[in-house]
């Protein structure tokens, strides 16, 4: 079985996964959660394909999706962090009055 072969089903499966760049539209806690969710499974994916081509002896492929499932990994936790640090049940939770200073 070529690399080509055993790559086909991943890369169709990540295809269904289209990231969109951040703009104006993703306001919500729950845009962000998805964002984060859709970049955590992109990253899944390229790990995915980085580990059958590294089993393969494909060097360039396997730097490149090592590569875009870090580049994910970190758009993930970028998305995550907006969504935590905007809830305003979080700002809630960390005032003062509640941790009684």
């Amino acid at each position: 079985m070529t690399s080509q072969t055993n790559l086909e089903p991943l890369a169709k499966a990540l295809a269904q996964f289209p990231i969109e760049h951040f703009d104006d539209e993703y306001e919500t806690l729950g845009d962000h959660h998805r964002m984060a969710a859709q970049h955590f499974s992109a990253a899944a994916k390229h790990h995915q394909l980085a580990a059958t081509a590294d089993d393969d002896g494909d060097g360039q492929s396997h730097a490149r999706h090592a590569y875009l499932a870090y580049r994910h990994q970190l758009n993930a936790v970028q998305y995550a962090e907006i969504a935590a640090l905007n809830s305003e049940t979080m700002e809630e939770e960390l005032t003062e009055e509640n941790f009684g200073i």
